[in-house]
C-alpha cells in the first residue's frame, strides 16, 4: 500500500504565511498536493459529490520514471481515499499470466455452433483470420487462401476462419449463408467458425490472446477484415499481418515455421 509522504514541518516564521481559516486550509493543501500530478493526470470529468474523485492516470503512470515509482516513495490512502492505486508488481504478474497462454487454452465454437477446442491443433501451424462475404478483399483472400491451404496442409498448416461483421457490416449472412458462400464460391476446406466480434467489449477471447500477443501499429485493434496472425507448432503467435497483406506473402513465413 502507498503511504503520503509527511509534510514538512515549518519553522515559526513559516507557520504565519499558512492560512489559519479551515476552508483556505483545505484549498492550500489540495493545491499542494495535486498540483505535482498534474502533469500526468487527467482529472476525472463531472466527479459526483457523493463520491471522491481521483484523477485517471495516463499509461505513463506505470512507468520506472514515474513520480509514483522512485525509491522512498509513498502514498497513503485515508479511509475515504478510493483505492484505485495498485502495487506495481501485479502489472508483470498479468503480464507474465498473459504470454504464458497458448492458443490450446480456448475453445471456440465452428460454423455449426459446436465446440472445437483448440488443442486439437497442437503441433501444427496456424494461420489466423478474420473472414467476410462482401468485402473489397473478399475474392483475393479467399482465393489465396484455399491455394495456401491447399499446398500446405499436408506439410502441417492449418488455417482458421472466422467470420466478422463488425467492418462496414460485410458479413451479415447467419452461419449457414457464410459456410455456403466459402465452401460452393471458393472450394474453401479450411475450418470457418462462429462468427465473432475481434474489437470491443464483446471481443472472443481467442482474439484477446491473439491481440494481445501481437499488438498492430494501432495497438490491439483488428483493423478491417482479413488481418491475419500466425501462430508457431507451439501455440505462440509469432507474426501479424495486416489485411492488405496477401496470404501469398505469407508463404516464406509459413515454410520457416513448417520446417522448424
Amino acid at each position: 500500500m502507498l503511504a503520503i509522504p509527511c509534510r514538512k514541518k515549518h519553522k515559526p516564521s513559516e507557520v504565519s504565511l499558512v492560512p489559519n481559516h479551515p476552508k483556505m486550509a483545505s484549498m492550500a493543501f489540495s493545491t499542494a498536493f495535486f498540483t505535482p500530478l498534474h502533469d500526468f493526470t487527467h482529472a476525472r470529468a463531472n466527479p459526483t459529490p457523493s463520491s471522491p474523485s481521483f484523477p485517471f492516470i495516463k499509461s505513463s503512470f506505470a512507468s520506472s520514471k514515474s513520480t509514483f515509482f522512485q525509491p522512498g516513495f509513498s502514498l497513503q490512502t485515508s479511509s475515504n481515499f478510493p483505492r484505485t492505486l495498485v502495487k506495481s508488481t501485479s502489472f508483470s504478474v498479468h503480464a507474465r499470466a498473459a504470454t504464458e497462454k497458448t492458443i490450446y487454452d480456448f475453445t471456440v465454437k465452428d460454423i455449426d455452433r459446436k465446440d472445437v477446442p483448440l488443442i486439437k491443433f497442437k503441433g501444427k501451424v496456424l494461420l489466423i483470420v478474420n473472414v467476410a462475404s462482401r468485402c473489397g478483399l473478399t475474392s483475393s483472400n479467399y482465393s489465396e487462401l484455399s491455394r495456401v491451404y491447399e499446398k500446405y496442409k499436408n506439410q502441417g498448416l492449418e488455417i482458421l476462419a472466422f467470420p466478422c461483421n463488425q467492418f462496414g457490416m460485410q458479413e451479415p449472412g447467419s452461419n449457414q449463408e457464410i459456410k455456403q458462400f466459402a465452401c460452393t464460391r471458393f472450394k474453401a476446406e479450411f475450418p470457418i467458425f462462429d462468427k465473432v466480434d475481434v474489437n470491443g467489449p464483446f471481443t472472443a477471447p481467442v482474439y484477446q490472446f491473439l491481440k494481445s500477443s501481437a499488438g498492430g501499429f494501432l495497438g490491439d485493434l483488428i483493423k478491417w477484415n482479413f488481418e491475419k496472425f500466425l501462430v508457431d507448432k507451439n501455440g505462440k503467435v509469432v507474426e501479424r499481418y495486416p489485411p492488405t497483406t496477401s496470404p501469398f506473402q505469407i508463404e516464406k513465413d509459413i515454410q520457416r515455421l513448417l520446417a522448424a
